[in-house]
């Protein structure tokens, strides 16, 4: 069923579509697929929610509404969890750990409602001149299959926060967690017709959503290509867009860090969600003098990962979303080893997995060069290209020789060079002797081709505002 105005029905055309488990490879779910009749009711209920209550609701109420939702996602905390490593072949501690990320975003912007704050602006007429921020209009949230519930909270949440009616499109691929969170909303108290999900194919949906005048926001996370057929969609109608995009992020690492640490602890920053993560550190450089080392240590705690069923409570690295998904990543494997590259370790199918399911070894490639395709171009796979530096400057040019600026970490004890490289990098998000891209109270998004915009953090709540001064005369 889709949720159109906070209500379940099906879909006008009594289309459906199989949503699969990655790790059995069978039907999980059977959805309602959108159209363009069920986007036009979206739209419709979204415009008469704008023009209601909702955003002239106080914002601390609007605040105490959000506070619900984080409440009525930790009650049902372990049914998200399951739908969530089911559907999207997560491994249920790390499903587990993002449904509290997810209560916790709407409890942020729950406080956040009251608090994005206007100005009042000296000026050199007698008078007073106050700036205001308003709710945007119609907003239009295109979410990924590779954090479903996560990614959607970071956006429904500020969106609802600044008085925004939203419309929901998730991925085809995991659309299971969006339509549960879509109920929870309402329950809490967000207006019905400020809520709609409807889950279908991603650019019929997606174009009829960004190419629609009712939209006054569109906030989207996906691949670039995407990103900008997304701009063109939009261009006609002046929509406002922020997109997070792809990533092809380094950690750089010196030989006078805490290399083993390092090597230990850039495992997870690689593969966590089998290396289908746009923060996904995939390009680890590292300097010549430590580089051997470093990789045999690397490769090992890579080998030791436990890759199996996502409701196993030992599983680390679970399936990947799709077969198609792994065909790319091992076709990359085979185009980083006939360029040069050594595979020192995985990139086969794990023993002891269901042979139905997506799963895939971590594979690390030695001696990749950052010229090869497999270190230029992002994978979304369990796939880490190892690159050897001579010196600090050598680093900063190879870190920043790629089209994208998404996230990165740095691993030094030097705080001078911390400082320098710090802020030679091109990158949106960075970490120093640390591999967490994500903080909640943190603006997250990149330079360069890895998007437009920020999510999370204050900053997000300017995206999902108007700015309106107004000047009041007092002659």
């Amino acid at each position: 069923m889709l949720l159109i105005a906070g209500t379940r029905r099906p879909a006008a055309s009594g289309r459906t579509f199989e949503v699969l488990e990655p790790a059995t490879g069978s039907v999980l779910a059977e959805v309602a697929e959108a159209g363009a009749a069920d986007i036009d009711a979206a739209l419709d209920a979204a415009t008469r929610a704008f023009a209601g209550p909702w955003p002239r609701t106080p914002a601390t109420e609007r605040g105490r509404v959000l506070a619900r939702v984080a409440a009525g996602i930790r009650a049902r905390a372990e049914e998200f969890a399951v739908l969530e490593a089911r559907n999207a072949g997560k491994p249920i501690g790390d499903a587990r750990w993002e449904v509290e990320a997810a209560a916790s975003t709407f409890e942020y912007f729950a406080g956040a409602a009251n608090k994005h704050l206007g100005a009042v602006i000296p000026v050199s007429e007698p008078g007073l001149d106050v700036v205001l921020r308003e709710p945007v209009g119609v907003c239009a949230l295109i979410v990924p299959w590779n954090f479903p519930l996560l990614i959607t909270s970071w956006k429904t949440a500020p969106a609802l926060a600044a008085g925004n009616p939203i419309v929901i499109k998730p991925a085809s691929l995991t659309p299971l967690t969006a339509l549960l969170l879509g109920e929870v909303l309402i329950d809490a108290g967000v207006p019905g017709d400020a809520v709609s999900v409807l889950p279908g194919p991603g650019r019929s949906i997606g174009d009829g959503l960004t190419g629609d005048p009712r939209v006054a926001k569109i906030s989207f996370t996906g691949e670039t290509a995407t990103g900008a057929h997304i701009l063109r969609t939009s261009s006609d109608n002046i929509a406002r867009v922020s997109l997070e995009l792809g990533g092809k992020s380094a950690s750089v690492v010196f030989a006078d860090a805490d290399w083993e640490r390092a090597a230990d602890e850039t495992v997870m920053a690689v593969f966590g969600n089998t290396g289908q993560d746009c923060c996904a550190r995939s390009r680890i450089l590292v300097q010549a003098s430590i580089h051997d080392e470093f990789v045999a240590r690397f490769a090992a705690a890579t080998a030791a990962r436990t890759v199996g069923a996502p409701l196993d409570e030992t599983t680390e690295l679970g399936p990947m979303i799709s077969a198609r998904q792994r065909e790319i990543a091992l076709e990359y494997i085979g185009l980083g080893t006939a360029a040069g590259a050594e595979l020192v370790t995985g990139g086969g199918v794990p023993a002891g997995c269901d042979p139905h399911g997506f799963f895939l070894s971590p594979a690390v490639l030695a001696g990749v060069d950052n010229s090869m395709r497999v270190a230029r171009e992002e994978i979304f796979g369990p796939v880490a290209s190892i690159i050897p530096f001579r010196d600090e400057g050598e680093a900063i040019d190879i870190a920043n020789d790629t089209p994208y600026g998404l996230s990165g970490s740095l691993w030094t004890r030097d705080l001078g060079r911390g400082i320098r490289v710090a802020r030679a990098l091109r990158t949106g998000v960075l970490s120093v002797n640390s591999n967490k891209s994500v903080r909640t109270e943190t603006p997250f998004g990149g330079y360069k081709h890895s998007g437009l915009g920020r999510e999370l953090g204050p900053q997000a709540m300017d995206h999902y505002t108007e700015i309106k001064n107004v000047f009041f005369s007092s002659e």
